[in-house]
């Protein structure tokens, strides 16, 4: 099993209207608004890295307002 962190930058005004569809995404398992360079923090699994990939660039990316993600693999 893997774990990963994917940090979102949206579009202005749009990480609330966005914060559903992300959490509905395959494998995301929590997406959280925050305060700071991103704007939603979203904990996803996978079965690994690829799977995890593949919600981030297939889904989380091709969503409406999302201008960009960086993605954090868990070492733990």
């Amino acid at each position: 099993m893997v774990r990963a962190f994917v940090m979102i930058k949206t579009a202005a005004g749009k990480s609330e209207e966005l914060l559903a569809s992300i959490g509905a995404v395959t494998g995301v398992e929590e997406a959280h608004i925050v305060a700071g360079q991103y704007d939603i923090i979203a904990e996803t699994d996978g079965e690994d890295v690829y799977e995890v990939m593949q919600s981030v660039s297939g889904e989380i990316r091709g969503l409406d307002g999302v201008s960009d993600t960086r993605t954090y693999i868990s070492l733990e």
